[in-house]
């Protein structure tokens, strides 16, 4: 067994920090110095910079990924009595977004990519459906070429929660820059990650975009005039200076996540215990998490401790199954392959600052667990 002693974690934003300490240090000096804490100009320069990095007009700065959701169906007036079709295999908050605006998530199965299978969107569609929800969950691209098909034939809004997938790409066309609002995540495991909370919207409509800065801003269209009601999402400009500093290396991070997941595709490829992800057709993803579905999951997360290298499971339980989700009539069998998928995934380290030694002992680590006979 190989000793345990060197570890590689499944994350590790100190490492990611330790290269980037000085020019942190200095952005925040920055905003130190000319104390413009709330809205100042790191804010409108993250903004534009965002923007240009999804390939869309504007870019609106939150205070988390969860108000982005939250926020882009409230400016395309989804509430009460409405649905809005989703998966159930994301993060809770794709859902919690949805259902806080008293709207109804109506959840689809997912295909074998993890992402939103588009060949059962028309049959949950209801009088009552108003938008499409997809999530490019992993980092990689959901089906947004036939999905945008479905959506313009049947008149609905798409949101698109691409909290784990800045500089994906379907088609050549990055995430967040198909539907009528793209939602970001900040959050500090996210590969373009604030210190601390933070999200962002993308829109290519002047009008949305307009909105969304009153609605984040307590419906303040001046600031002496209130014409909605609303909440306070403002990213700080703390958090933005810092972000504007992680923008420049994102290009570099993203390409390593892929070099990285391109090793474990090629050390793991012949394991016929476990299924890795990868690119399809069209698709560039990111790996945002590196995802496999591994026969006796929940022995190898263990196993593969005892050598010292952390994992992850996202999502251990489909939210359809929470409880907060009892009254929308779901259970156990309601959405099969989310729930087979849920029994096996596996997230495995993949974060820019891995070398090639960490990367060759966790495929040595798992193919050594499967070597050995089962319990």
């Amino acid at each position: 067994m190989t000793s345990a002693a060197v570890r590689i974690p499944y994350a590790n934003l100190a490492a990611q920090h330790a290269t980037l300490r000085d020019e942190l240090l200095a952005a925040v000096g920055r905003v130190l110095d000319h104390g413009k804490f709330i809205l100042g100009p790191e804010v409108g320069e993250f903004e534009r910079r965002f923007a240009a990095v999804c390939g869309v007009d504007h870019a609106v700065a939150v205070g988390n990924g969860t108000d982005a959701l939250v926020l882009a169906l409230r400016v395309l007036n989804i509430g009460a009595g409405d649905e809005v079709i989703t998966v159930p295999n994301s993060f809770v908050a794709s859902a919690a977004a949805i259902a806080l605006l008293g709207a109804r998530p109506v959840f689809v199965d997912v295909a074998d990519d993890l992402n939103i299978d588009v060949g059962r969107i028309d049959a949950a569609i209801t009088p009552r459906t108003r938008a499409i929800l997809p999530v490019h969950l992993t980092g990689r691209p959901a089906q947004m070429g036939p999905l945008m098909e479905i959506a313009r034939r049947r008149t609905l809004r798409v949101v698109e929660d691409c909290a784990q997938a800045v500089c994906a790409e379907y088609d050549g066309q990055r995430v967040g820059s198909f539907g009528d609002v793209g939602c970001f995540s900040l959050h500090p495991l996210k590969t373009l990650n604030a210190c601390g909370d933070g999200g962002v919207l993308t829109t290519g409509d002047q009008a949305i975009a307009a909105r969304l800065r009153e609605l984040r801003n307590i419906g303040l269209k001046t600031r002496d005039e209130c014409v909605v009601w609303s909440c306070n999402s403002r990213l700080d400009t703390l958090q933005a200076a810092l972000l504007l500093v992680k923008l420049g290396h994102l290009d570099e991070w993203t390409e390593r996540r892929r070099a990285n997941a391109a090793v474990y595709q090629r050390l793991l490829a012949d394991v016929r215990q476990i299924r890795l992800p990868a690119d399809g057709a069209g698709e560039r993803a990111v790996y945002h998490t590196f995802v496999i579905q591994a026969e006796r999951r929940d022995d190898l997360p263990a196993f593969l401790a005892t050598h010292g290298i952390g994992t992850s499971i996202h999502y251990p339980l489909p939210i359809h199954l929470q409880a907060a989700a009892r009254d929308l009539g779901y259970g156990v069998g309601s959405f099969p392959i989310a729930e087979a998928q849920a029994r096996c995934m596996l997230s495995l380290p993949v974060y820019p600052e891995l070398t090639d030694d960490d990367l060759a002992r966790v495929a040595a680590s798992i193919r050594e667990f499967y070597a050995r006979p089962s319990a």
